[in-house]
């Protein structure tokens, strides 16, 4: 141990020489470019090389890295990595100073930055930049995330590890600060900014509101990622950029030429969009590992829940759920009946976070190797906090299968892998999302529901219509899925020029249910000034990313040809890749170091599973008080250095109330009631559900009504007028409940639901019900 009193301290008292973090985030639209700059102070008497591992978004292009010592200033390179990692090895050894900043090979959302020859009393501020494209929510929101936590990834048993280590702390303990500013700009008026951490109100900085900035306020804990929500007062509409070539770049390359992004919202038909599937293989595979437990397994037992009583009749379903092994309800998909739902529900309530470690391969390999059902499209869904190390094979193995099923991935709790989920859902032709902080998980989840209900789009094709002369080379991945109200990206090199002709034209066609379908976008083929490289920059990450997904074996491993195509690209563009790594060093005199170098490992918060949810607030008010972090006894294992592939943990169920017995709330405990055909039946359990007596019920029964016809009509009133906040997590189930009434061809619908009213002090016109 180093005997030192001053500056920033690990919890065993080692110096921490990153002193502190200060990100800022320009968003134009959809993108957003982020700045990070670290400073590095060595306070201790020797030099020292400081290593610092923390997450990325997994589809971020990381397009600049230097550093500043002194007056003097260090542009970084993209070289191959190993060139890279040698060429710093040596710098050290003759004195130098050093800065590497590589992707981690196992996954592309950890990155690791090290600060080499640092020498006593000696700062550095480093500086990191990357662009990213913002997802599209459920409410029409984009989403931007800044990863602060780092949990460390589960190994399966029997792989390699690998060389990167991180060292945890529990999130509180964190020593360096965090200052966080973002500015947003748009075409279209900013309606709000939300954020689950507390902000500074929001400031417009033009009368228009299509400009505004927004500050996290002084004392981040580190307790959780930061995350904005930015709402622009229109919908989403089509949109294209086109951006200019770098002038110093050869024409005919990638940087040369000019590039394109297309923003495409395809809208469907809405008789398609009316209705939903009945029929379909619904696979759900629920991560029981140890850090899923509190709050988020409890959460994903009521979701469980709302998909079981959504699903429609005539319909096959599974459920899986993994930790170090995995378990299945049924030996096979079975047919979806009262029944098999009750079976499957009660074995769901029992379901604790007890299995261990985070092994997903398995359950995944017995799911594909079940043959598929006739006229039964296989639907996915996965739930998992994604803390895993073997990343790129699970990935490699639902792509391998994407022929046969679509996937839908769902990340659960702070430093959920963006690589892994959102790798599952693009590679299985599905949709990825993300649960953090206050989020109900249940919203999110029947909304992917919706969309594998959906009928499946397919041929889809993509045509260019450009002036004579000009062409364009595709550099996204073809398309795969596409779904009602999400935007589709694409990115594409012009190359060629005509001086008179200033518009060009791309048409999507798909089929839809058989039906044949197009979306066209008339775009003007003149560069947006003031992008700078930014659509290039994406461009070329999106290459990247699709040749090192492409064709190579299952775990990942790709041939020579398809390597060097990726450093080329990586180092003409200036984006890093698994291949290549960012290398800057000072090549002022320096003498050779006797001895090895101080080694301080910078630590990276992780979360434990907790299960109180963390509030998310608008930045447009007031700042509000932070919410305590959880309080509950957890195990934390404090900065330990702990190789990043194979820590695995395990947080204590809550004290009190077993899991699986707390108090549901009223709503899940009215859905519980639901039969799988859709109805209620007038039952002791439903009265005590809407805040009533057996006896109530029974006294406004209407006499012509039968039982079950009432109970259903009760029960749809009383979500309509006393739950209306919650229909995207009801709708499907009602839908259901609607199609039953229409079977049983009852009459006196209307005196039910007038009855209803009257009893339950609503006023849900029959219209609203559907019926």
């Amino acid at each position: 141990m180093v005997n030192c009193c001053c500056g920033l301290m690990t919890p065993q008292k080692q110096p921490v020489p990153l002193q502190s973090v200060e990100v800022q985030v320009d968003v134009k639209d959809h993108v957003a470019t982020v700045v990070s700059t670290l400073l590095y102070q060595n306070k201790e008497e020797k030099p020292i090389e400081a290593v610092f591992v923390f997450p990325m978004p997994s589809e971020a292009a990381v397009c600049h890295f230097s550093a500043k010592v002194g007056q003097t200033l260090i542009v970084a390179e993209v070289k191959e990595k190993k060139q890279a990692r040698e060429e710093y090895d040596d710098a050290l050894s003759s004195g130098q100073q050093a800065f590497l900043l590589e992707e981690s090979d196992q996954s592309p959302d950890i990155f690791s930055m090290s600060v080499g020859s640092l020498p006593p009393g000696e700062s550095a501020s480093i500086r990191l930049e990357y662009v990213t494209e913002l997802d599209v929510q459920a409410d029409e929101a984009l989403r931007f995330c800044l990863p602060a936590v780092l949990n460390p990834r589960y190994q399966p048993t029997g792989t390699e590890t690998g060389s990167v280590t991180v060292t945890s702390v529990p999130s509180s303990l964190v020593p360096y600060d965090l200052t966080f500013l973002a500015r947003v700009q748009s075409a279209r008026p900013i309606s709000k900014v939300e954020s689950n951490c507390t902000m500074d109100p929001l400031e417009f900085l033009s009368q228009d509101q299509t400009a505004a900035s927004v500050k996290l306020a002084a004392g981040h804990k580190f307790d959780r990622d930061v995350e904005l929500l930015i709402y622009y007062k229109d919908t989403h509409e089509p949109s294209a950029v086109v951006e200019a070539g770098q002038a110093s770049a050869k024409a005919e390359t990638l940087m040369g030429d000019p590039a394109v992004m297309l923003s495409l919202y395809p809208e469907f038909p809405k008789d398609i969009m009316s209705s939903v599937s009945s029929s379909g293989e619904f696979v759900f595979l629920l991560d029981r590992s140890g850090s899923m437990s509190g709050g988020r397994i409890a959460s994903a037992r009521d979701t469980l829940l709302l998909l079981l009583k959504s699903l429609p009749m005539g319909c096959f379903f599974n459920i899986y759920s993994f930790g170090s092994t995995f378990e299945q309800i049924f030996p096979e998909s079975v047919e979806y009946k009262q029944e098999t739902m009750e079976e499957a529900l009660k074995k769901v309530e029992m379901m604790q976070a007890n299995l261990g470690g985070t092994e997903i391969l398995a359950p995944l390999e017995r799911i594909y190797s079940q043959n598929c059902i006739p006229n039964q499209p296989r639907q996915l869904f996965v739930f998992t906090d994604g803390e895993v190390g073997n990343t790129k094979e699970v990935i490699n193995l639902v792509k391998s299968n994407s022929g046969s099923h679509r996937c839908f991935s769902f990340g659960i709790g702070e430093g959920a892998s963006t690589a892994l989920i959102n790798g599952l859902a693009k590679e299985g032709g599905g949709h990825a999302q993300f649960i953090t902080g206050s989020d109900r998980m249940q919203p999110k989840v029947i909304q992917s529901l919706r969309f594998a209900m959906q009928p499946a789009v397919v041929d889809i094709s993509v045509k260019w219509d450009l002036p004579k002369g000009v062409s364009a080379t595709v550099l996204s991945p073809p398309l795969t899925s596409i779904f009602q109200g999400q935007r589709s990206l694409l990115y594409a090199q012009l190359t060629g020029q005509n001086k008179e002709a200033a518009e060009g034209c791309v048409t999507v066609k798909y089929s839809l249910a058989g039906r044949p379908t197009e979306n066209k976008l008339n775009f003007s083929l003149k560069p947006t000034e003031e992008t700078g490289l930014t659509v290039h920059r994406l461009a070329a990450r999106s290459l990247i990313r699709s040749l090192e997904q492409g064709q190579g074996d299952r775990r990942g491993q790709i041939d020579d040809a398809k390597k060097k195509k990726i450093i080329d690209l990586s180092v003409q563009s200036g984006v890093s890749s698994s291949f290549t790594a960012f290398i800057a060093v000072n090549k002022t005199s320096g003498e050779a170091i006797q001895g090895p170098l101080l080694r301080r490992n910078v630590p990276v918060p992780m979360m434990m599973a907790c299960s109180m949810p963390m509030p998310r607030m608008a930045a447009c008010s007031k700042s509000m008080p932070r919410r305590a972090a959880c309080s509950m006894p957890m195990r934390m294992m404090a900065d330990c250095d702990m190789p990043i592939m194979n820590a695995c943990r395990a947080a204590p169920a809550p004290p009190g109330v077993p899991e699986s017995k707390a108090k549901r709330d009223p709503l899940l405990e009215l859905v519980s009631l639901q039969k799988a055909s859709g109805c209620w039946e007038l039952e002791p359990a439903l009265a005590k559900a809407v805040g009533k007596t057996s006896k109530d019920l029974e006294d406004k029964q209407p006499s012509a009504a039968k039982k079950e016809v009432w109970a259903t009509i009760l029960a749809l009133v009383w979500l309509h007028g006393l739950k209306a906040d919650a229909k995207d997590e009801w709708e499907l189930l009602v839908m259901k409940a609607v199609t039953w009434l229409q079977s049983q061809n009852a009459s006196g619908l209307a005196e039910c639901v007038e009855a209803a009213n009257s009893l339950l002090g609503c006023s849900v016109q029959k219209n609203a019900l559907g019926i």
